[in-house]
Order: structure tokens, then sequence, then C-alpha cells
């Protein structure tokens, strides 16, 4: 009985090890995940009571005298089980065997949906992905070109949005990219604009019919295209990345109130600040915070910075003002031994201080719109179509038929809605 014994004992300790990492988890795990942690514990707590509560029959039957055969039939049973990791084997009791096979598939149970939880939110890292498609052919034609513009110096308010945006692409590369498209656009444009001093549109089959002359006219008034065109589409990709880091930045200020707060009561337990920014990095509750977090958890432990260095070069490259403000801060009440604790309390203060009247303003905006909305959308459509009515009324020819009329304002009340709630989804806060 002594190799039954070693195989309890064996099956326990891997058991123990997989609560501990459980437990190791639970400290950045969310509230839903936690409940499953639970119960993949309990159940592991409940096959392990059961396996000790065998091990004395196992005990009684060891013996360094020579046993004599006996007819009676062993109460003990070999137990084998394949779950999800590697097989378990035990000796128990006939009767315990159902409860033990119950615990550990319900401890599988747990385990199944939180290895699902992790797929469903696993983070998908593209830094290191080549460049495919439109980007891949952008670099074939004009990365040289975009690469000797870099060294020369230009567009650095580029490269720093790109950084602070976060966008997975080289800066080279999306400079090729914007040459690129400009040099499309130019070429679509101009073809466009010699397309149309040929040819006239109509909204009647066929839509394109042959000018009959005018051709240098029509080719004074469209000389434009090929221009405006161009500079439009530069504007637009010079801007975007700035516009995302914008949005990010504001993202993050919604989330920093919170993760201060969370920071401070974990400060308060006496954890070393580095574990702090782990615990916060791992954790799903602040998507966009924890990006910005994890830069610092990589100039630690990548780079091999210290936490003063690394919340310092973070600092510099975060879109958030509020949080480069943090960041800075931190690493100066680090370096001079300032106590963490209180400064985060004062810090969460100030923030949600800034976070209320964020909300206020928001309130006060969308009462104000509300008011607009109703002049515009439901005032200013009625008096348009009593007006139309009087002057019908009158004799007054205005061009257009009721039915041409009530399309005309279905259509710019639509065109209106959808305007404001756009405004309105723009301006949301997160939180």
């Amino acid at each position: 009985m002594i190799d039954e014994l070693k195989k309890n004992i064996d099956t326990e300790v891997e058991m123990l090890r997989e609560i501990a990492s459980y437990i190791n988890r639970y400290e950045s795990a969310a509230e839903d995940e936690k409940k499953l942690l639970d119960g993949a514990i309990n159940s592991l707590l409940g096959g392990m009571k059961i396996i000790n509560d065998n091990i004395p029959e196992l005990l009684r039957d060891i013996t360094v005298a020579e046993k004599r055969p006996s007819k009676k039939e062993s109460n003990l049973h070999l137990v084998k089980y394949k779950g999800i990791g590697a097989g378990v084997e035990v000796v128990l009791k006939k009767n315990d065997k159902t409860r033990f096979l119950k615990e550990l598939n319900i401890s599988d149970t747990f385990v199944k949906k939180i290895k699902r939880k992790d797929l469903d939110e696993v983070d998908k890292y593209t830094e290191f992905k080549a460049s495919r498609g439109y980007l891949k052919i952008a670099n074939r034609f004009c990365l040289g070109m975009a690469s000797k513009a870099v060294r020369k110096g230009s567009f650095k308010d580029l490269g720093e949005s790109l950084r602070k945006a976060n966008m997975d692409i080289l800066f080279e590369s999306y400079v090729a990219m914007m040459y690129f498209t400009i040099f499309l656009a130019f070429v679509l444009s101009f073809f466009a604009g010699l397309f149309f001093i040929f040819f006239s549109a109509s909204m009647t089959w066929p839509f394109f019919a042959l000018r009959a002359g005018g051709y240098l006219t029509m080719a004074t008034k469209l000389v434009w295209v090929p221009i405006v065109v161009p500079v439009l589409m530069f504007l637009g990709i010079y801007y975007y990345p700035n516009t995302e880091k914008q949005s990010i930045g504001g993202r993050i200020d919604q989330e920093l109130p919170f993760a201060v707060i969370h920071m401070s009561a974990i400060t308060g337990a006496g954890i070393e600040p580095t574990e702090i920014f782990r615990i916060i990095g791992l954790s799903r509750e602040y998507p966009y915070l924890r990006k910005e977090i994890r830069k610092v958890l990589n100039q630690i432990n990548l780079y091999g910075y210290d936490l003063t260095t690394a919340l310092t070069n973070a600092a510099k490259t975060t879109p958030s003002e509020k949080l480069s403000e943090l960041f800075s801060g931190l690493a100066t009440s680090i370096a001079s031994g300032t106590n963490l604790s209180e400064f985060f309390e004062k810090r969460s203060e100030t923030l949600l201080l800034s976070y209320r009247l964020d909300r206020q303003k928001y309130t006060r905006l969308v009462e104000t719109f509300l008011d607009i909305y109703i002049s515009i959308v439901i005032a200013a459509p009625m008096v348009f179509l009593l007006l139309i009515i009087m002057m019908a009324i009158s004799g007054l020819n205005v061009g257009l038929g009721p039915s041409q009329i009530s399309i005309l304002s279905v259509a710019a009340i639509a065109v209106l809605n959808v305007v404001f709630l756009m405004f309105l989804q723009m301006k949301q806060p997160a939180y």
C-alpha cells in the first residue's frame, strides 16, 4: 500500500499547486472571474478532503510483516481520471469514488469557463506583424523616399502623435502610406477631372453624354480638383493620429480617477510600488490605462530601468496630460521618499473633483443641445410647413409639390437627428 499512498500524496501536491496558481491570479481578477476561481478552488479542496479521509485506511494496510492472503475483498479501489490537465490516479474507498469524481468534474467545469474567458479577452499584440495589403504596396513604392524625409527630421509632430496614439505601424511606413495616398489621389482626381471635361452627367440613362463643346471653359472650372483633393487627403492622414491620440487621452482621463483610488487602496496594504503597477496592468477594468501601465512594466522588465526612470520615460509618451502629471509626480515622490499612500489619496481627490466637473459640464451641454434640438428639429419644421401651406393657399409658386416638400422635410429631420446622436455619442463619457 506504500505505492498507493505515494500516488495519493502526489495527487494532493499537484492539486495544491493548482490551488496556489488560482490564488495568485485571484488578486488581479475581475468580479465574475473571482467567482469562477472560488468554485474551482472549493472543488479542489473538496477533492483533497476526500483523499485525506482515505489515508488512515491505507496506513492500516501497511505492515512490516508478510501479509497472508485473504479472501476478503479490499474496500480500496484505484480511481483514474483524465481531466483538462494531467491525469489523476488515487486509491479511494468505493463509497468515496463517486464524490471524488464529482468534485473533479466541477473543478474542470470552472477551469473550462476560466480558459474560455481568457481566450475571449486575450490581448492580440501586432507589433511584429509584417505589413500587408495597401501598406505593403505603399512601402514598396515610397518607403525609400519616406525614410529619407524622416532622417532629415521631417514630420516630427506626426511621429510623436503616432507614438502617443499607440498605433501599430512604423513611422516610416506611415509616411510612405501618406505619400502613396497623395499620389493616388492626384492621379484619380486628375483623370476624373479630365473625364468630366469631355462628358456631362445627368440623372437619366445613359447618365453620361459627350459634350458638344466648351471644353476649355469646363477645364478652367475643374482645374482645382487635382490640387484640392490631394491636399485634403494629406491633411486627413497627417492629423488622424493626433485625433486618435486625443480620443485615447480622453478615455484614459475617464478611467484614471478610479484607477488611482484602486492604487491608493493597494498602497495602503503595504505592497511594493512596482507590484501596484503589475496589478493594474493585469486588470481588465481599465482597458486604455493598462496599455500605458504596461509601458512602465516593459521598461522595468525588458530594458532594466528602475521605476523612477520608467515613470519619467512613460510620462513623455502617454496621450493623457493627467496621466503624464501622475507619472511625473509619482517619480518625484518615490525619489524623495514621500509616503505613496498619501500621494495617491490626495491625487485621487483632485482627479475625482475634475471628473465631477466634467460630468456637470456634460450635463449642461446636453441641456443646451436639448433646447437647440427642440427648436430646430421639432419647432422649425412645423413653422416651415405652415409657411409652405400659407404660400400655397395665397397662390405663390414655391416650385415644389406637396409630396416633394414632405420628402424633403422628412429627410432633413432624419439627417438632423443623426447629427445630434453622433455628437452626443462622441461627447458622452465612458464612465
